[in-house]
């Protein structure tokens, strides 16, 4: 074999291990559509399409006003949490600026599929505006886990405390991540794991950053969880608040879950698995879902304004002269 010809079969090597990750990716993306689509299909073949349209019919008056109103806040205190930890990473972000690019990002979130276009949108826009995309991204990333793994431990302490039946179900779930957390952190090279260990000590555990990405993640986490006992009203379900929450934290757990289609599908499961468990319906818990799902979209609609208006803007020619200083 000639020099031409070993360069040409390392340039196809390296062709070939380039192209490795984006399929693996493209698979992974595939298989998680494929997830939520499966389960929305058994849930159908279950309980039937009434449930479904039940849940569009209640989704009305009230409870859309309420859901509103209690979406910004929550869309406040992550935007807030979003702040924190972006300034504990170097990068500057104002409130208002994070506000509204959070509406934007659950917006996107609740109309596309994967559930995390609008976080990557996120992540990139803001990283064009400072100059620095790959740390932009990383805040994004520590915002969402942080967030995700407050309410993990939220739901872990409501079940063990509301519903002590689930303390076995809840330890096997601690253990599962930890084992995960410690195989992905193996896997990690030497210079991810130092820049992943000062990220975390730096933006998310600083002394004057973890209370109040605590309380923020806290305050979001309850807010949500009240949009669905929200919705369990508005389809006029009687269950006490104490048997409720610990399902409305599963439900959230669940519908965080990135196997999903714009929202549907892990949601809709989990809710007929939680109100099954308590000796309610599979087909209840599908409607009180679809209805929450419902109340979750609308009130995202304020991400929908940011969209038009920031491609508006877009649009507009910028002026270098005003029409009175032309000669």
């Amino acid at each position: 074999m000639n020099q031409q010809q070993v360069r040409a079969v390392l340039q196809v090597r390296g062709r070939t291990a380039r192209s490795e990750p984006a399929i693996s990716r493209s698979i992974w993306t595939w298989a998680r559509l494929a997830g939520g689509a499966a389960i929305l299909a058994v849930l159908v073949w279950r309980v039937g399409t009434g449930p479904l349209l039940d849940g569009l019919r209640l989704t009305t008056g009230w409870p859309l006003a309420a859901a509103l109103a209690i979406t910004a806040v929550t869309t406040l205190c992550c935007a807030w949490r979003w702040r924190l930890i972006a300034r504990g990473l170097g990068v500057e972000l104002p409130l208002r600026t994070a506000v509204a690019a959070y509406y934007r990002s659950q917006f996107l979130n609740a109309t596309l599929p994967g559930g995390v276009v609008g976080d990557v949108h996120r992540g990139v826009r803001h990283g064009r505006e400072v100059g620095d995309v790959g740390r932009s991204l990383r805040a994004v990333a520590w915002e969402r886990t942080s967030g995700f793994a407050v309410q993990l431990m939220l739901t872990a302490a409501v079940l063990s405390l509301l519903s002590p039946a689930f303390v076995p179900a809840v330890a096997v779930g601690v253990v599962v991540v930890a084992v995960l957390l410690y195989l992905k952190g193996r896997r990690l090279s030497s210079r991810i794991g130092r820049a992943f260990t000062s990220d975390l000590r730096n933006a998310v555990l600083a002394p004057r950053a973890w209370p109040r990405i605590l309380l923020a993640s806290t305050i979001a986490v309850l807010g949500h969880a009240t949009v669905f006992l929200i919705a369990v009203q508005a389809t006029g379900a009687h269950v006490s608040p104490t048997r409720l929450l610990p399902l409305a934290l599963v439900v959230l757990t669940a519908s965080a879950l990135p196997t999903n289609i714009a929202g549907w599908g892990p949601r809709e499961g989990a809710a007929a698995w939680a109100f099954s468990s308590i000796g309610l319906t599979a087909a209840a818990g599908v409607t009180v879902a679809v209805v929450y799902g419902m109340l979750a979209l609308v009130a995202t609609l304020p991400g929908a304004v940011v969209l038009v208006v920031a491609r508006q803007n877009a649009k507009m020619p910028l002026n270098s002269e005003s029409p009175g200083t032309s000669r």
